[in-house]
């Protein structure tokens, strides 16, 4: 027994002897390849610039670029507030708030759901340091050390004007003199204890508490500052509600900006921010190549000023909220390579300047006929439809449990009776749309609309069939690009490669697609959105005399609160988007509403001429099993010997054009499994 628990005593020696042995080995290795800290301090705030680049190479936005203040310039409000709001601690500890690591320690390992962050000013310098931003173990170990080593050679004062000198804000503005002069037209040292208390609390995510866009939500943040200030008795209770209530003159966004893609700049630095921070975007010098194709924008930015300014003395203005102007008509064009996913164009707005939301991705607003496209595909795949299937132009009344039934009303008043299912889109029929919807099954055209690319919610009633989902037109855009490039689905990108200041390649899109839809029944659908181009509610597109191969689709919701066209070329797809913020009708002076064929369509054939112009002529190709038919558009059959007038449809291997019967009753209800 004596020898046994001998035995485990030298075992349990020897593994703590090997952890120990084996801690100090890492250790070493971590300390070999720590960075070395910048003699003087301050140097660790100079980074280079980061840099973003159109895909041509054209550079289109710097961003870098501090002014050094010294700590004697600076209020002593806006020391004391971000001390107390990012490390109340700090001219206690020696880099590392042992009992701050605890409790985050502890509220991450017991507390399901909440992070804890446990970082010292100190830390958050050196990790500035670090040209890697993933978040690891091994990397915050590095940053304790680093700060460690920075504390035991630089003073406090030291440490914390370097700090305060590279800290984001948000707006372009890096360090605490530019945000003062940015948000406040003051320099540091005349800021109050109410602008000082705001602008501390925005580091800690300046895109969330932007006070240009969420005034409130940078107010509770400021609150939350002045009652960490009023906890390490740096003002009083008293002191810190007169701040909170004090007014805020923010100075008028003045922000340097390009003159062209502003909202495709916009885009694109979210999206980098959300994956490396906005510390690392605006401090590490990185070197960002997009996919933007900078004479297209600005094809897209022209052709889309000189459409509404064609649109503005059209229309008759909305009534103005009280104590407001008139609301301005808005539009929003994204424009997406067809075989890669790459965004070549995209405006959000018809003023950047004016306003900074991007309607081309954040704007999700219902696509209305816009939306039949998925219709038509799930039909043909779940139904064993066809373009020259015949269904019957009439009043129907489609049953929802529990509710009232549902009757679609074409945009004309009028009932054609029957036609062919191409003619029924070229047209843009509602009632054969909703007719489709009720023969396959909300799931199913969701399921065609998911496969394409919609992203959106999509709310699984009846009416999906008339698009009553809202959608960006980033979205149809790319959705669109899966029927053009035969059933291949590319997922929309902005960013094509991402260098750290020394030219490692942090991320690299690598192209590729996935087969999502049918190649034979994808082509159907794109020959019938070249009808609606030729000789449809797209017609506007070749009068103004854009002739080269496409397909595409208008859409006008209800009281023409919203007109579309999405379209594209076999290379290029575009979508257009026209209205109000405030959703508010499309009308001229004479009360007619403004559908998508008439309002957008025009804007669309205006960009694809300019951006399609240098271009070879590309016809869509044609799947092997497919062939073309000529039949009469309402009945299906062949034309007659003597002639009249025929469409001509395309049909895979074993299709035959079919009759559907007509029905006697228009005002019943259309029974599930009727039709062709």
């Amino acid at each position: 027994m004596k020898r046994s628990l001998r035995l485990l005593l030298q075992l349990g020696l020897f593994s703590a002897g090997a952890a120990a042995a084996a801690a100090w080995v890492y250790v070493f290795f971590v300390l070999r390849d720590l960075p070395r800290v910048p003699e003087p301090l301050s140097r660790i705030i100079e980074t280079p610039a980061t840099e973003i680049y159109a895909a041509s190479g054209e550079r289109l936005l710097v961003l870098g670029g501090r002014e050094l203040v010294p700590l004697h310039r600076i209020s002593p409000h806006f020391l004391q507030a971000v001390i107390a709001v990012e490390d109340h601690r700090f001219w206690e500890h020696r880099g590392i708030d042992k009992l701050r690591l605890l409790k985050a320690f502890w509220v991450n390992l017991f507390r399901r759901g909440r992070l804890e962050g446990a970082s010292t000013i100190t830390q958050q310098l050196a990790k500035n340091l670090f040209f890697t931003f993933r978040r690891t173990f091994e990397r915050k170990f590095r940053e304790m050390l680093v700060a460690l080593h920075i504390e035991a050679r630089f003073g406090k004062s030291e440490i914390l004007e370097a700090y305060v000198n590279q800290i984001a804000f948000g707006v372009g503005a890096l360090g605490v003199e530019q945000a003062a002069r940015s948000f406040f037209g003051k320099s540091a040292s005349q800021l109050t204890l109410a602008e000082a208390s705001l602008l501390a609390g925005l580091p800690k995510s300046p895109t969330r508490y932007n006070p240009y866009r969420h005034f409130e939500r940078a107010k509770q943040r400021q609150r939350t500052v002045l009652r960490r200030m009023v906890a390490t008795g740096a003002v009083t209770a008293a002191e810190a509600e007169e701040a909170f209530r004090a007014p805020l003159a923010l100075r008028p966004r003045s922000r340097e900006t390009p003159a062209s893609g502003g909202y495709f700049l916009d885009w694109v630095m979210k999206e980098l921010e959300d994956r490396y921070g906005s510390d690392v975007v605006h401090h590490a010098g990185l070197k960002v190549f997009t996919t933007l194709d900078a004479r297209m924008q600005a094809q897209a930015e022209e052709a889309l000023t000189a459409g509404l300014a064609r649109l503005d003395p059209l229309l008759k203005p909305p009534p103005a909220a009280e104590g407001e102007s008139p609301p301005r008509l808005q539009v929003a064009l994204a424009a997406v390579e067809v075989h890669s996913g790459a965004v070549r164009a995209l405006v959000g707005g018809r003023d950047y300047a004016e306003s900074e939301f991007n309607r081309a991705v954040q704007n999700n607003r219902q696509p209305g006929s816009g939306f039949k496209p998925f219709v038509y595909y799930a039909a043909f795949e779940k139904a064993g439809l066809h373009p020259a299937s015949v269904f019957v132009d009439q009043r129907v009344s489609i049953p929802i449990p529990g509710q009232p039934s549902w009757t679609p009303r074409n945009f004309s008043g009028d009932y054609e009776g029957p036609m062919i299912l191409k003619r029924a889109l070229a047209q843009s029929v509602n009632s054969i749309a909703a007719q489709l919807a009720q023969r396959v099954g909300t799931p199913a055209i969701i399921d065609a609309a998911r496969r394409c690319g919609i992203k959106s919610p999509l709310a699984a009633v009846p009416s999906i069939a008339l698009g009553t989902s809202g959608v960006s037109p980033l979205e149809m855009a790319s959705a669109f690009a899966t029927f053009a490039s035969g059933g291949i689905r590319h997922e929309p990108f902005a960013i094509r490669r991402v260098e750290d200041s020394s030219g490692r390649i942090l991320e690299e899109r690598l192209i590729g697609g996935r087969r999502t839809i049918d190649a034979a029944i994808a082509f159907q659908v794109v020959d019938m959105m070249r009808a609606v181009i030729r000789e449809g509610t797209g017609r506007a597109i070749l009068q103004l005399e854009f002739r080269a191969p496409a397909a595409g689709k208008t859409g006008t919701t209800d009281d023409y609160l919203d007109a579309w066209f999405t379209g594209f070329t076999p290379t290029l797809s575009a979508s257009v988007w026209v209205g109000y913020d405030r959703a508010a009708p499309l009308r001229d002076a004479n009360g007619r509403g403004l559908t998508g064929g008439r309002a957008a369509a025009p804007l669309w054939a205006e960009f694809m001429k300019r951006a399609t112009e240098d271009e070879p002529r590309r016809e869509f190709p044609i799947p092997p099993d497919i062939r073309f038919v000529t039949v009469v558009p309402t009945t299906g059959e062949p034309p007659p010997p003597w002639g009249g007038r025929g469409m001509e449809v395309a049909l895979r291997l074993g299709q035959a054009p079919s009759l559907i019967p007509r029905q006697e009753d228009p005002t019943v209800a259309v029974p599930p499994g009727s039709g062709p």
